[in-house]
């Protein structure tokens, strides 16, 4: 099992748009098609910086997945091109991440 640690920069004066649009499309899309969601954040030290984190309970899962969400019609006629909007994707960071046997995310 592991997790991605996502970053996002949200373009300025957007953050409440982009928080709407993950709270209220990406997320509920996302899990409906198998994501397990973990947490997501605001930054307190960038304003302009949106985190979560998803994970998968292997690399063989996090392939089959990424293919039913992002190959989908509604990810590339609906969800992407209002995500453009809203992020820079060329800057977005992830790290991937193994839980350590004392961490209370699991």
């Amino acid at each position: 099992m592991f997790f991605e640690l996502r970053f996002y920069p949200v373009k300025p004066g957007k953050m409440e748009e982009w928080v709407n649009q993950m709270e209220e499309v990406v997320i509920p899309f996302q899990v409906s098609r198998g994501i397990t969601f973990v947490a997501s954040f605001v930054s307190l030290d960038n304003p302009d910086e949106y985190i979560w984190i998803r994970r998968f309970e292997s690399e063989e899962e996090k392939e089959r997945l990424y293919k039913t969400i992002y190959e989908s019609d509604v990810w590339k006629e609906q969800i992407g091109p209002k995500n453009g909007e809203l992020i820079d994707r060329a800057n977005i960071r992830v790290v991937r991440m193994a839980a350590t046997p004392k961490s209370v995310i699991r």
